[in-house]
Parts: structure tokens; C-alpha cells; sequence
């Protein structure tokens, strides 16, 4: 179905067909570190990777909170999943910043995905003739196994004033490094690349600052403030998952010691941290929620978004990422031994979101940041 016949019915349905489709791939995607190309080419031929994207450029323009909803259900089924669906989803809607050639030179073949990391400290591209030469090293590019293309952020050597441009090269044309030996998040297959001398045509660049070609709500939302709340939905999807699991298991499993045929269920103990962490986490959600919403009705209005709107997402969703690994860590404490064994769904949740949380979003700084706010100072920070 083409994307301009689709709503967002059509859209969630997918993603739940698609997440179910997921769960039954969770060892494989841990062992192969990486989304099987089967799932990842019917996402991307769902028109799945094109969500933010504006209409102009064959794109669903999807509404943020609706977005939000399908992360959540990939989140639920994989992290992994989850993570890469937000960050190339995000990403996208900087093809209202490049250069209208270079937008539809890559994001008119419906399987182009684009993937980025930060650069390495001796990354330097230098003007040229119809362009840059480019040479440097990028790592964390999550989505790097299906990704076809790949933005480099670099700083343009000698430019005053100083100035750091975000390139964009074909995948075939650099060097992808695998570095990605970790313990969580493992099928965001977040590998490097390098590229030496590469020449990169001026118009496949664009700086972060520039103002988007497109008037819709979307576009008046900085990038920093959808990957934040999008990791903090992954997250929460990760903790529900957990907490399911284990709310489950306590109806089956007899601890060791225990009188006669008592599961966890039975134990006091136990239920007060069921409902503990029942109240964590729909406290986190409900604040994001609720921070989110005055966003979102705040990019509806013709008016700049005001700094307390983008204070509040920012704070809950770090506040929800680092409460959802509070969720996690209940769970995985609950169901004792078995918790420790790979087969567990909650070990793999405990693994993906300590890793979430150690990522640039999920970082406690970001509190400091609102607390400068509140107290009246200039926040310092990304928001």
C-alpha cells in the first residue's frame, strides 16, 4: 500500500505484525548482533522507516505521539529493535535539511536507510572544488548491518567561524569496522566506519543548524528532543516486557526453602514490589506523557516552542529511562537464579537497558541541565 493511502491504523497494525514477527527472532538477533535482513527489508518496504518523513518526499509525516506508540510496541518485542526503529526514523527528518537533490538522490529507493554516530577526535573534512575531502573515523551507528547510507558529523577544517557539517556517503564507499562487543542492545548492530581522502559532493552535506525546507509541526522539533523521548519509550517497552515476565514466572515458580507448594506469588514481599514497580513505571510513563503532549501542542501553534516545553521532555525522558531500569532491576531480583540465565526475558531486558541508560539520553546530567532551569539560570545542556 503506498504511503499516502496508509493511516495510522494501517501503520500500527504493522508495527504489531511486525514486532510479533521480531519476538520470534529475539536469540538470533542477540547471537547475529544485527536485525535479520527479513525483518528489516519488510519494515523498510512498509514504508516503517519513513514515518517522519515529510509527504513531499513519499514520506507518512506521522504525528510525534502516534510515532511514539509504534516505538513502544517494537520496544516491548526487542530493545534492539526498538532502538534502531527510532534512531533511523529520526534521523530522517534531516532530509529536510540537505539539499533537496540530495534527499531524493537517497530517500526515493523505499529500502535506503540512513545511520549515524559522532566522530573520532582526527575527523577533519576539507573544502574542495564541488565539495569536501573527507577523512575520519565515526563510531556508535546503530542500524549500521541495514543501513545504506551513513552521515558523518565533521568539522570543516579552517572555516571561521567554526563550523561542523554533517556529510552524507554511501555505505560501499567507507570502511565498516565491527566494534560492537557488548553485553545489551547487541541487535543494534552499532558498529564504526572510516573513510580516507573520500570526496563527498557539497550537496550531500548539510549543518545541523540549518533551517528545514518544510512548515509542518514535525520540523520545528529539534532532533535531540525525538531521539530522547523515543530511547525513553524503547525503555519503557523494555521494563513492561520485564515485568510481565516476571509477574508471570512468581505464578509457577516455588523459591528454594519455601513451605510446602508457596510460589512467589504467595509472598508478601514479592507483591509489594510487583506493586512498586507497577507504580515506577506508569509514573514514568505518565510524566513523559504528559511532557510530551505539551510538546507536541506547543509545535501545532505558529509560535517558536517555549524553553520550559523542551525542559520538560527532556527531563522526563531521562528521568523515564533511568526509572524504567529501577522497573528492570525489581524484576530481575524477584525471580532470583532464574534471572541469571540467558533464556530469561528478563535478563535480556536487564542487559539492554543498563545499557540504555549509559547511553548520551539516559546520562544523570541531563538533570542538572533542568535544574539550572528551574532555579532560574541558563540551562546547559541539549534541548
Amino acid at each position: 500500500m503506498a504511503i499516502a493511502q496508509k493511516t495510522f491504523s494501517d501503520y500500527l497494525d504493522d508495527a504489531k505484525e511486525m514486532a510479533s514477527e521480531v519476538s520470534k527472532v529475539t536469540d538470533r538477533i542477540e547471537r547475529e548482533r544485527m536485525i535479520p535482513p527479513e525483518i528489516t527489508n519488510q519494515m523498510k518496504d512498509r514504508g516503517l522507516f519513513r514515518l517522519l518523513m515529510p509527504r513531499s518526499l513519499d514520506g507518512a509525516e506521522l504525528d510525534h505521539p502516534s510515532f511514539l506508540r509504534l516505538v513502544f510496541e517494537f520496544g516491548k518485542a526487542d530493545a534492539s529493535v526498538g532502538w534502531c526503529f527510532n534512531q533511523n526514523n529520526v534521523f530522517a527528518t534531516n532530509s529536510t535539511r540537505l539539499p533537496e537533490k540530495a534527499s531524493r538522490e537517497i530517500w526515493t529507493d523505499w529500502r535506503n536507510v540512513v545511520t549515524n554516530g559522532p566522530p573520532t577526535r582526527d575527523t577533519l573534512a576539507t573544502p574542495v572544488d564541488g565539495g569536501y575531502r573527507l577523512t575520519g573515523r565515526w563510531n556508535f551507528s546503530s542500524g549500521s548491518p541495514h543501513a545504506t547510507w551513513l552521515a558523518a558529523l565533521t568539522p570543516i577544517k579552517d572555516s571561521v567561524p567554526s563550523e561542523i557539517r554533517v556529510l552524507l556517503i554511501p555505505k560501499n564507499k567507507a570502511t565498516m569496522i565491527d566494534t560492537w562487543d557488548v553485553h545489551g542492545l547487541r541487535g543494534t548492530g552499532s558498529h564504526g566506519f572510516e573513510v580516507n581522502d573520500l570526496f563527498v559532493p557539497g550537496h550531500r552535506s548539510y549543518n545541523q543548524s540549518d533551517t528545514p525546507r518544510e512548515p509542518g509541526s514535525l520540523y520545528k522539533i529539534n532532533t535531540t528532543l525525538f531521539f530522547c523521548s523515543g530511547f525513553a519509550t524503547v525503555a519503557l517497552g523494555a521494563a513492561r516486557t520485564a515485568l510481565d515476565a516476571a509477574v508471570e514466572m512468581s505464578t509457577s515458580k516455588i523459591p528454594t526453602n519455601a513451605p510446602g507448594q508457596v510460589t512467589l506469588r504467595d509472598m508478601g514481599t514479592v507483591q509489594r514490589q510487583i506493586g512498586l514497580a507497577e507504580a515506577i513505571w506508569g509514573a514514568a510513563r505518565a510524566y513523559l506523557h504528559e511532557n510530551h503532549s505539551r510538546l507536541w501542542e506547543s509545535a501545532n501553534k505558529d509560535q517558536p516552542i517555549p524553553t520550559a516545553d523542551r525542559i520538560g521532555v527532556r527531563l522526563a525522558s531521562t528521568h523515564a529511562i533511568r526509572q524504567a531500569a529501577e522497573v528492570v532491576d525489581i524484576a530481575y531480583n524477584l525471580i532470583g537464579s532464574t534471572a541469571i540465565f540467558g533464556s530469561s526475558p528478563v535478563q535480556r531486558r536487564f542487559r539492554d537497558i543498563h545499557v540504555i541508560t549509559q547511553q548520551v539520553q539516559g546520562q544523570m546530567y541531563h538533570y542538572d541541565t533542568a535544574g539550572q532551569f528551574f532555579l532560574g539560570m541558563e540551562p546547559q545542556g541539549s534541548i
